[in-house]
C-alpha cells in the first residue's frame, strides 16, 4: 500500500482555493477534501499537488489525505490537532509569522543546548516551539502565512540520518564528503529536515511561502564570479548543483505559485505528462545555474489589503566584478511591475538583509570595491578572502543594487506609485541576529520603513562571532565602516537608519506580524526548553511598528 512519505504541506492559499503538496512512497492518486490528483514521478521520487476549491475565508475546514482511497492522514495516535486548511482574510486582521536558518537536528543534548553550553549546540528550535504553541492554542491565533526566509535545509551541515544514507551511497571521505551532492541526496536531507512530526504539523495547517539562500545548494553560493568558476572546477558540481535546483523546485518553489500559475507551467505539465519527469527539470535546473535569465524565483502575493513580494537574492546575480547586480535587469522589470502603492502595507520579503549594522554596511561596500580592484590586484585577492571568510555578499556588497531598490522604494513612500502604504516593511534573516531598524529614506516618504531580521530558528551563533555583529551598531563600528568604504573610494549611502533597541538578540527566533488597516505590530520570541523539556516560546518585543 502507498504511504506519504512527507507532507502535507499546505502551500499557495487564496482565491477561494488551496493547494497541498505530498511526497508518496509510490505512484497513486491523492485526495484531499474530495479533490483528486495523481502523482507524478521524478527519479525515484512521487509527488501529488492537490488543488482543493471552495474555500471560504476566516472559515477553517479540517482535512484529511487519502492515497488510492486509503487513509494515510493525521497518522494514527497523533498529538497533535487535526490538520485544517484557511484562506487569509480579505478584511480584518492578518497574522503573518517568518524567520529563516533551520539546522535539522535531535532535539535533545547536546544539540539543543547553546554554544556556550556546548560546541556541539544549536539550541532550542524556534520553528518546533512555534508548533507546539500553536497546536495547543486556539484555531483562532493560527497565522495566516509562515514566511520561511531562506537556509530551510543545510547542505553542508546534513543531520545524522542524512549522513548515513549519505555513507550508504558513496564514500564520503572522498570530496565532497559529508556534503549533499545529488539529487537524491537532496531529498533525504528534505525528509529529514522537515520529517520532525510537530513541524510536519505545522506545515500541513498554515499556509507557507519559501525562499532560498546559499545553504540550500552549498555554502557561499554565487557569493562572487571568483567562486562560481571554481565552484564550477570541482567534478561533482554539475550534479550538486542540478540537484539542488531540481530539489528547491519540487519541495518549495512549486508550492509558492498560485493554482492558475501551476496550470500554466509548461515545465509541470511535460513532467505530469512523462513517465519519469527528471530529464525534463535536470535540463531546466541546468540551464537556470548557467544563465540567469529565463528563470524567475520571485513571487507575489497579495494578502488583501496587503502586498507580499518575496525577492530572490541569491539565484538571480550578476557577478561580473565591476557590474555585479543582485537582480538581472529580468529581475529589476518584474519588481518594478510589482512594486506599487494602494495597499495599506508593503512586505519586501528577501533572504539577505537590505539594511545591516551602519558598520557592516561600510565593510561590504569596501569589499565589492576592493575585489573589483580598486586598490590593485593583491589586494582584490585578500579581498576575496575576507569576503568569503566573513560572507560579505549582502545587499551592502552590491552597491549599485542598493541604491536602485532605496529609489524604487522612495517612489512607493512618496506616493509616485500610487497612494502610500501606511509601512514598507524589509523581512529578512540570514545573519543569524535579529532585529528592527527604522529607516529615513529622505523628505516626502510618508510610509514607516522598517528591515525587520528574524534569524536563525535554529542555528545559534557562537558567542566570539556575535561581536563583530553588535560592534557594527556601535558609534565606532559605524565610522570604522564609513571610513572603510570612503577609503576604498565608496560614497555613503543615500538612506539613514539606526536600531529601534538597544542591541540585535542572538537567539533562536521566530517573528510575527499583525497587520489591521493601516496599523502594523511586530511580537518577537525566542525558544526555550519548557519545565518538561517541551519547547516553548518566550516574548522579547513587542513594538508598533506603524
Amino acid at each position: 500500500m502507498t504511504g506519504l512519505v512527507l507532507g502535507p504541506v499546505l502551500r499557495h492559499a487564496g482565491g477561494g482555493e488551496a493547494v497541498v503538496w505530498v511526497e508518496t512512497d509510490g505512484p497513486c492518486e491523492v485526495e484531499v477534501l474530495g479533490h483528486r490528483s495523481r502523482t507524478f514521478r521524478v527519479g525515484s521520487h512521487h509527488y501529488g499537488l492537490v488543488r482543493v476549491g471552495g474555500l471560504r475565508p476566516g472559515e477553517p475546514r479540517r482535512y484529511g489525505v487519502r492515497l488510492d482511497g486509503r487513509p494515510r492522514w493525521p497518522e494514527p495516535g497523533s498529538p497533535f490537532p487535526p490538520s485544517a486548511m484557511s484562506l487569509p482574510p480579505a478584511e480584518g486582521p492578518l497574522r503573518l509569522a517568518f524567520g529563516s536558518c533551520r539546522v535539522a537536528a535531535p532535539h535533545g543534548p547536546p544539540h539543543a543546548l547553546s554554544p556556550e553550553e556546548d560546541p556541539r549546540g544549536l539550541g532550542v528550535d524556534a520553528l518546533r516551539a512555534l508548533a507546539h504553541r500553536l497546536s495547543g492554542g486556539p484555531a483562532e491565533e493560527l497565522p495566516h502565512l509562515l514566511l520561511l526566509l531562506g537556509d530551510q535545509i543545510y547542505a553542508h551541515k546534513p543531520p545524522e540520518e542524512t549522513l548515513e544514507f549519505i555513507r550508504s551511497r558513496r564514500d564520503p571521505r572522498r570530496p565532497p564528503g559529508e556534503e549533499v551532492a545529488d539529487f537524491e541526496e537532496y531529498c533525504r536531507l528534505y525528509r529529514d529536515s522537515w520529517g520532525d512530526p510537530a513541524v510536519r504539523w505545522l506545515l500541513s495547517t498554515v499556509p507557507s511561502a519559501m525562499i532560498f539562500d546559499d545553504h540550500e545548494i552549498s555554502d557561499d553560493w554565487n557569493i562572487s564570479e571568483a567562486w562560481v568558476e571554481e565552484a564550477r572546477q570541482r567534478p561533482w558540481w554539475n550534479a550538486q548543483i542540478t540537484g539542488g535546483l531540481a530539489s528547491y523546485w519540487l519541495y518549495q518553489h512549486l508550492g509558492n505559485l498560485p493554482p492558475s500559475e501551476l496550470e500554466r507551467s509548461g515545465l509541470l505539465r511535460g513532467i505530469r505528462a512523462s513517465g519519469d519527469g527528471w530529464p525534463l527539470l535536470e535540463e531546466f535546473a541546468h540551464a537556470a545555474h548557467r544563465k540567469t535569465s529565463g528563470t524567475r524565483w520571485s513571487f507575489r502575493r497579495d494578502l488583501g489589503r496587503v502586498r507580499l513580494l518575496v525577492v530572490d537574492s541569491r539565484a538571480g546575480r550578476v557577478l561580473s566584478e565591476g557590474r555585479r547586480s543582485m537582480l538581472d535587469e529580468a529581475g529589476w522589470a518584474w519588481l518594478e511591475g510589482q512594486l506599487s502603492g494602494g495597499f495599506d502595507h508593503l512586505l519586501f520579503a528577501t533572504s539577505l538583509p537590505v539594511l545591516l549594522s551602519p558598520g557592516m554596511h561600510g565593510l561590504q561596500a569596501a569589499s565589492e570595491a576592493l575585489c573589483a580592484g580598486a586598490r590593485g590586484a593583491r589586494a582584490a585577492r585578500r579581498a576575496e578572502r575576507l569576503r568569503r571568510a566573513q560572507d560579505l555578499d549582502h545587499w551592502a556588497s552590491f552597491r549599485r543594487s542598493f541604491e536602485r531598490l532605496l529609489s524604487l522604494l522612495r517612489e512607493v513612500g512618496r506616493g509616485r506609485r500610487g497612494e502610500p502604504p501606511a509601512s514598507i516593511l524589509l523581512l529578512s534573516g540570514d545573519v543569524h541576529h535579529g532585529y528592527v531598524a527604522r529607516a529615513d529614506l529622505g523628505p516626502g516618504v510618508r510610509s514607516a520603513v522598517y528591515q525587520v531580521v528574524c534569524s536563525p530558528l535554529r542555528n545559534a551563533l557562537p558567542p566570539e562571532k556575535r561581536r563583530l555583529q553588535r560592534l557594527g551598531w556601535t558609534v565606532p563600528g559605524a565610522l570604522a565602516g564609513s571610513l572603510l568604504s570612503r577609503a576604498a573610494g565608496v560614497p555613503g549611502p543615500s538612506a539613514r537608519w539606526r536600531l529601534a533597541h538597544r542591541e540585535p538578540r542572538f537567539d533562536n527566533q521566530v517573528a510575527t506580524l499583525e497587520l489591521e488597516g493601516r496599523a502594523a505590530t511586530l511580537t518577537l520570541q525566542r525558544a526555550l526548553a519548557g519545565p518538561s523539556g517541551e519547547p516553548s516560546l518566550q516574548t522579547l518585543r513587542r513594538e508598533r511598528l506603524a
